[in-house]
């Protein structure tokens, strides 16, 4: 028999991987689960995030779900106490204070679902993202297809020369290759640069 009193265990699942792996497809789609199930949701995304939407998060097949964008994870902290799913869309963009607001969020008693990257385009973990996946409950790390061979693609390769870390972007400056291919795209780029 349930009970109005019997608290919901909160939990952090973490959905990791490379650009056009379908992390935020995945995102959406629990999310809209979650939703048909009458759950109440609020899904936020870094403010610097304004690829395709500045209210929405959307996925690179243009699936798309209404969002807050917020600069600061701790302005996630203000989810009303009904809410019982969080969803973090681009996670990898947010500071290491989004550890703590994932850990107490979930403390709540709230189901939170992050999406990021889990490297960045020089294959370093990135950002809260390790971290993330180190406290989650669950964690499933998604594959794009290698561009260049067909394998399973778990990198992130940046076609500009630009080294700054966060470079925001698509198709025209990211494509996902898989190890092998990486590991030669960057050893002919070094080969350009000497």
């Amino acid at each position: 028999m349930f009970s109005e009193n019997i608290k919901k265990a909160g939990c952090i699942e973490v959905i990791c991987g490379s650009m056009f792996s379908g992390k935020t497809e995945e995102l959406i789609r629990r999310i809209r689960r979650a939703k048909f199930a009458n759950l109440k949701i609020e899904i936020f995304k870094p403010s610097i995030d304004t690829r395709y939407s500045v209210d929405d998060v959307v996925s690179h097949d243009f699936h798309k779900i209404p969002c807050h964008a917020v600069k600061d994870p701790r302005e996630m902290l203000n989810v009303s106490d009904d809410v019982q799913v969080v969803g973090i869309d681009e996670a990898q963009f947010y500071d290491m204070s989004l550890v703590d607001v994932a850990q107490e969020l979930a403390d709540r008693g709230k189901r939170v679902i992050i999406a990021g990257l889990d490297t960045d385009y020089l294959g370093k973990p990135f950002g809260p993202m390790p971290y993330l996946m180190a406290v989650a409950e669950e964690v499933r790390k998604v594959h794009a297809i290698c561009v260049c061979c067909g394998n399973l693609a778990n990198h992130s390769h940046r076609l500009s020369n630009s080294e700054e870390l966060v470079v925001l972007g698509e198709k025209d400056a990211y494509e996902p290759l898989c190890r092998d291919c990486y590991n030669k795209a960057i050893a002919e780029e070094r080969k350009r640069q000497l």
